[in-house]
């Protein structure tokens, strides 16, 4: 069977896959600067990204499947990637509160034969008006860090999330249809039977 590696240090990746019957080979993360491009809209961010880490870590792996991912938050047409302090958290969770936002997962694959397959997953979020100490309590969980706009669905942040239309999993930081499809697509053997 073809080598599979995820090219994410996310322990949520691995434990999605894990859902759909996937233990991968070898965990390799991508380092790749994930600064948006000028005028870069939130989708097409996720799509560059997750391209990028899967050819960054192909160049290490061929003849390996690799799938990439990323995700980003977008409020109106701006990006909100991961918080870099627990200041930008809070200004994020801020500018969150209350409003509907939109999830972009895009996820990468490239197959043992050097070919790209891509998808990107969008999902509206609404996350109902946070008090004050609903942020503070938050932030003090540290739950923020590392996650695109700074919460986590499948954490603590649940409770603050009154509407969803799309994909959790995409959400949480894998489209596991969409990661399915595509593997099938290409003859992985991985993947649990249904």
């Amino acid at each position: 069977m073809t080598r599979f590696v995820l090219a994410s240090a996310s322990p949520r990746r691995l434990d999605l896959l894990a859902q759909i019957g996937i233990k991968p080979d070898q965990v390799d993360p991508a380092d790749v600067d994930e600064t948006p491009l000028k005028d870069e809209s939130p989708r097409n961010l996720a799509l560059r990204l997750a391209k990028l880490k899967a050819e960054a870590v192909h160049a290490s792996h061929a003849g390996a499947v690799i799938l990439a991912s990323d995700t980003v938050v977008a409020l109106g047409h701006r990006s909100l990637a991961k918080a870099s302090d627990e200041g930008e958290a809070r200004k994020f969770l801020g500018q969150l509160s209350g409003r509907r936002h939109r999830v972009y997962t895009a996820v990468a694959v490239i197959d043992g034969e050097n070919n790209m397959h891509a998808r990107v997953v969008r999902t509206d979020v609404k996350l109902k008006r946070l008090s004050p100490s609903e942020i503070d309590a938050y932030i003090d969980s540290g739950e923020w860090r590392g996650k695109a706009g700074a919460y986590g669905i499948q954490g603590l942040a649940a409770a603050y999330v009154n509407f969803i239309s799309g994909s959790y999993s995409s959400v949480v930081g894998l489209p596991l249809f969409e990661v399915s499809q595509i593997l099938s697509g290409i003859g992985y053997k991985g993947l649990k039977s249904a």
